[in-house]
């Protein structure tokens, strides 16, 4: 039991510090290089006086809620999911459940705000549709999916965040955790507290 404890926790770390990145011309970054922009795209909507827009299904559902109240209450910046189920099923009845993100995003996106896709597989139409109707608004993109390298969601980004497993349990953890990183980050900077050592939060489980 402990090996594969060890074996699991060490895989999932391994997924998250090796996640591919890449911006809206497929060009690699490194995974600092995808944080930077992430971070900067993110801390400009206290500036722009925008929003932050998370959405997913499923699981990754959950996640876009969870981190809809991190940024909200801890970041204290304006962040939104569009989870409620009246909506949904009100926009899947109408319009089609491939559209139930893209008419919420028409409804209430503006200029400048910043979107977050994720996606498990990259494919889910109803994020790409999305994503789609957020660029024709004029929104800032960061993209999370898995599953198979070049799924359609991992070119549509700003900045795109690619987990390698075919594991929905290892895609989603390490999106959460990518992304709670991000937020993390950005509150220890505001309060002083960046580290200057990684070795005890990197190191393998041995």
């Amino acid at each position: 039991m402990l090996n594969w404890i060890k074996n699991h926790l060490n895989t999932l770390r391994d997924l998250q510090m090796n996640a591919l990145v890449a911006d809206y011309q497929s060009q690699t970054l490194t995974i600092d290089e995808g944080f930077k922009q992430s971070i900067e795209y993110i801390k400009s909507i206290r500036e722009r006086h925008t929003k932050l827009m998370i959405i997913g299904n499923g699981g990754s559902a959950g996640i876009a809620s969870h981190l809809a109240i991190d940024f909200s209450k801890n970041g204290r910046l304006p962040a939104m999911a569009f989870n409620d189920p009246s909506a949904l099923t009100c926009l899947g009845n109408d319009y089609g459940y491939e559209h139930i993100f893209a008419k919420q995003i028409e409804f209430h996106a503006r200029k400048d705000d910043v979107l977050i896709a994720i996606s498990s597989s990259g494919k889910s139409i109803n994020i790409l549709n999305a994503v789609a109707a957020a660029r024709k608004i004029g929104c800032q993109v960061i993209t999370f999916s898995g599953f198979q390298a070049n799924n359609p969601l991992s070119k549509l980004g700003d900045v795109n965040f690619y987990v390698d497993s075919k594991e929905y349990g290892f895609v989603e953890v390490s999106h959460v955790a990518l992304l709670h990183s991000i937020l993390d980050y950005i509150l220890e900077e505001e309060h002083g507290q960046i580290k200057t050592s990684t070795h005890s939060t990197l190191a393998a489980v041995e």
